[in-house]
Order: C-alpha cells, then structure tokens, then sequence
C-alpha cells in the first residue's frame, strides 16, 4: 500500500514538472511565419515625399522592421500611370513574384491631377488604403510631381542585388543609430513582459511590511510582560 502511495505521489509530481517546464517553454516560443508589421501611413508618407525610386526604397527600408532587405520594382505604363511593386526578392533574380510581393502602388494621372492607392499582398493582403488625391503645385516629391511636367520620361526600375546588399548595410547602420526603436523585448502573448526589475522591487516592499509588522508583534509583548509591582503599607 505504502509503495503503491509514493508512486503515485512520484507521478504526480513528475506530471506537474514536465507541465510547468512546457509552460516556460512555449512562452517564448516564435514561429518562422512570424508577420512584421508595416506602418502603412509611413509608406504612403514615404511614397508621397520620394525624390525617385532608390530614394523610396530607402525609406520604406527604414520602416520595415523585419530582417528581410524591401526590394522595389517601379513601372510606368500608358498616360503616365505607375505602377510600384514591394517584394522580398528571395532568389536575388531581380524580378517581382507573385509569392514575393508585399505591397504595390498603383497611380493614375489625368489633365493636371490624378490619385494613387496602396495594396498590401501576401501576409499583408488585409491592407488596402483610400485613394489618396494628388494634383499639380502639390508639396510633392520628385518621384510624383515630375509626372506633372511635360517632358515627364517613363521610369522603369528594379533593385538590383548589388543594390539590395546597399540597402542592408545602410540599414545596418540605420538601426544602430537608433537602438531605442528596433531593440527586442520579449512578451508573452498577453503583452507583458517577463524578466522585469519590478518584481524585485515588489519583494523588497513586502519584505518591509512583513519586518514592520513583526517588530510591533514584539513590542506589544514586551509590554503585556511587565512584573507587578509590590505595594508596600
């Protein structure tokens, strides 16, 4: 009876340790599917104020957060329409993949004005912008408002390899210039973050209050210990 109690008891503990060592395991476990966020309001912004196609892909490097290096792909076709693909070229190819693409812009001009919208694909199919109106005199960059300008030539652009090794040295030092906005902390799902000093903090406050309370405990007893005093006639 007694051996079969304590293999039990060893069971149940061996099941609550193993349990508790999963727990901490997949807290902080990442998939390689991950998805990065894109600030799209900053692309747009980038898109908008780009000087010309390796001046957006700068940018748009700059706001991605990911390791992968943003290639861009810039195409004008018939009335001075554009055409801007995003892409994570994986097979350094230089050509734009369906599987590969990110985001791509599609602008149309016409008679002095026109409007552009941004389309997330891929992981970030969920994204599609307003249309977003532009037209002459506007403060625009160079990559738009020469479009407005009648000796406007037709742009056809793709980052090279060489280019995209550019780009992931620039980043490089983008990011170590800026070590506040790209530096990693590990949360759980909820948000909160583990391994924080504040833990410390609280256990000293309760160790404070547990000492507190102790010496009061002791001299509440010192006081109830007083010897009667003997009165004399």
């Amino acid at each position: 009876m007694k051996n079969w109690k304590a293999l039990l008891a060893c069971t149940l503990a061996a099941s609550l340790l193993s349990g508790c060592s999963k727990d901490e395991t997949e807290r902080w476990v990442t998939t390689d599917n991950t998805t990065v966020k894109i600030d799209w309001d900053k692309v747009n912004e980038a898109y908008r104020n780009a000087e010309g196609p390796k001046d957006f892909e700068q940018k748009v490097n700059e706001i991605y957060e990911g390791d992968e290096v943003i290639s861009i792909a810039v195409e004008d076709t018939a009335d001075k329409n554009q055409v801007v693909t995003g892409f994570f070229d994986k097979n350094s190819n230089g050509a734009v993949e369906e599987p590969e693409k990110i985001f791509s812009i599609q602008r149309s001009i016409t008679e002095g004005k026109g409007q552009y919208q941004v389309v997330g694909h891929g992981a970030y199919g969920y994204y599609r912008s307003p249309f977003w109106d532009i037209a002459s005199g506007m403060l625009l960059g160079a990559m738009i408002s020469s479009a407005f300008r009648p000796n406007y030539a037709p742009v056809s652009y793709t980052t090279s390899a060489a280019r995209s090794s550019q780009l992931r040295s620039y980043r490089n030092s983008y990011r170590a210039k800026n070590p506040s906005r790209f530096a990693r902390s590990k949360k759980s799902s909820s948000g909160r973050t583990y391994g924080s000093s504040n833990r410390g903090t609280t256990t000293r406050s309760s160790s404070s209050r547990r000492s507190s309370g102790g010496g009061f405990g002791i001299r509440g007893r010192r006081r109830r210990e007083k010897k009667p005093v003997r009165l004399v006639a």
